[in-house]
């Protein structure tokens, strides 16, 4: 984040508090609350957490949420994506939050994108063929054009090509006949 570590479990186990957890916690603590639960080992659980995080405008919120965004859960990627509008809205207080956070932590961020491909890979492959056009796969690459923003410059890609790409053959290129006056 801003020269602070944050460490995020990986999973809770304990039982969620009550509807409304300690009428006497500060907005802060909550949010920190919701961070812990956001992370529950039943999803269930995470996505009502999540849905009370997005809103958040904290610095140290956006790790929980871009760390999830990667993870196997379409429902919870499609609730990111639903609770972030901003993200796609170039020059958004949103979208300079998730850039920054991005470009301070680019390990992080390539982590959760090979992690996004690898889940895509497993579970949704059948019904999104083209990772690019998965939940995760939006997710990642309006994260990465929120950190292209940012930086001001084009942000390294670890997911596979984007959908027009991914349509066209590797060796299609390389197959083409020359062109005329060309040399080979």
């Amino acid at each position: 984040m801003t020269g602070e570590s944050v460490d995020i479990p990986s999973r809770v186990y304990d039982e969620e508090p009550g509807e409304c957890p300690g009428p006497g916690l500060t907005g802060t603590q909550r949010l920190i609350l919701h961070c812990l639960y956001f992370r529950h080992h039943d999803g269930h659980v995470r996505q009502r957490h999540l849905e009370a995080l997005l809103p958040a405008a904290e610095p140290w919120v956006v790790p929980y949420v871009i760390q999830q965004a990667g993870e196997y859960v379409r429902e919870i990627q499609e609730a990111i994506r639903r609770g972030l509008p901003g993200i796609a809205v170039p020059h958004s207080p949103r979208r300079r939050l998730y850039g920054a956070f991005i470009v301070r932590n680019a390990e992080f961020f390539a982590r959760t994108e090979r992690r996004a491909v690898s889940y895509w890979a497993c579970y949704h492959r059948a019904e999104y063929p083209v990772f690019g056009a998965s939940p995760g796969g939006v997710l990642m690459a309006e994260f990465r054009a929120a950190a292209t923003e940012c930086a001001g410059t084009a942000w390294p890609r670890h997911t596979p090509r984007p959908v027009a790409a991914a349509l066209t053959p590797p060796c299609a290129a390389a197959a083409r006949p020359p062109s005329p006056g060309s040399r080979p």
